[in-house]
C-alpha cells in the first residue's frame, strides 16, 4: 500500500514532503485537498489533523502531520533508498544535518514565510500586504542568508558536501521568494546563489515545481 499525502502541490509545505518522496524514489498518492474551498477545515480532515493544516501523511495505520516530521519519517523509513537525506551512517554527520534543519525551521522559515504570506497570499485574499512586516522580515532573512553565505563558502551544502533534509526543507519557500522583487537577497550572495541554483536543478524538484503556482496558507 503506497503512502498517501493529503494536500495541494501549490502548498510549500506539501511540496516539501513531495520533494522528499521523490528524492527517496518512493511511490505515493497525492490526495487533493481544496484549500481555497477550506476543505482542510472539514471534520473529515480535522480527524487527521486537528489543526486543520496540510500536509497529512497516511502510511497504513500511521497518520502524521507537520511537514518536517513527515520528511524525517520518510527519510528514516526509506534510508537505504534514493538520496541519503540524513547521513544516517555517521552520527556526527547526522547531527549536523539536524542542526541545520533546526536553523531552517527556527531562523530561515519564519522570515521567508512571512514575506511570502504578505507578498503572495495576502493579495490572493484581496487584501493589502503590510509593508512594515515585509521589510522587517526581509531584514531578518538577509541576516540568515549572511550566515549561509559564509557557511556555503566552506561546504557545497549546509550540512556538508551532500544534499540532505537541511537543504531540501528550504526549497519550496525559496522558489516562491525568487518570484518576488526581492530575489536579489539570494542573487547578490554568490555562494547562496550557487547553492540555490543547484537545489532547483535537481530532478526531484523538477517533478514538483509545476505544482508550485501560488502559496496558500499551509503548515
Amino acid at each position: 500500500m503506497v503512502m498517501k499525502v493529503y494536500g495541494d502541490g501549490m502548498s510549500a509545505c506539501v511540496a516539501r514532503v513531495l520533494l522528499c518522496l521523490h528524492e527517496k524514489e518512493t511511490e505515493f498518492e497525492l490526495v487533493p485537498v481544496d484549500l481555497f474551498a477550506c476543505h482542510h477545515k472539514l471534520p473529515s480532515f480535522l480527524s487527521m489533523n486537528p489543526f486543520g493544516q496540510v500536509p497529512v501523511l497516511q502510511d497504513e495505520d500511521l497518520t502524521l502531520f507537520e511537514s518536517r516530521a513527515i520528511t524525517a519519517y520518510i527519510a528514516e523509513k526509506h534510508k537505504d533508498k534514493g538520496t541519503d537525506l540524513t547521513r544516517h551512517a555517521d552520527a556526527k554527520e547526522a547531527a549536523i544535518v539536524k542542526l541545520w534543519s533546526e536553523v531552517e525551521s527556527h531562523h530561515f522559515n519564519p522570515a521567508i514565510s512571512a514575506v511570502i504570506h504578505h507578498l503572495i497570499v495576502v493579495p490572493l485574499q484581496g487584501k493589502t500586504p503590510d509593508a512594515a512586516i515585509v521589510e522587517e522580515n526581509l531584514e531578518k532573512l538577509g541576516k540568515v542568508l549572511d550566515v549561509y553565505e559564509e557557511k556555503l563558502g566552506k561546504t557545497k551544502y549546509l550540512a556538508g558536501d551532500s544534499y540532505t533534509l537541511a537543504d531540501l526543507h528550504h526549497v519550496p519557500y525559496t522558489y516562491y521568494f525568487m518570484k518576488t522583487g526581492h530575489a536579489g537577497l539570494v542573487n547578490d550572495r554568490p555562494n547562496v546563489k550557487a547553492w540555490w541554483e543547484d537545489l532547483c536543478s535537481r530532478p526531484a524538484f523538477l517533478k514538483v515545481s509545476p505544482g508550485l503556482t501560488v502559496a496558500p496558507a499551509t503548515n
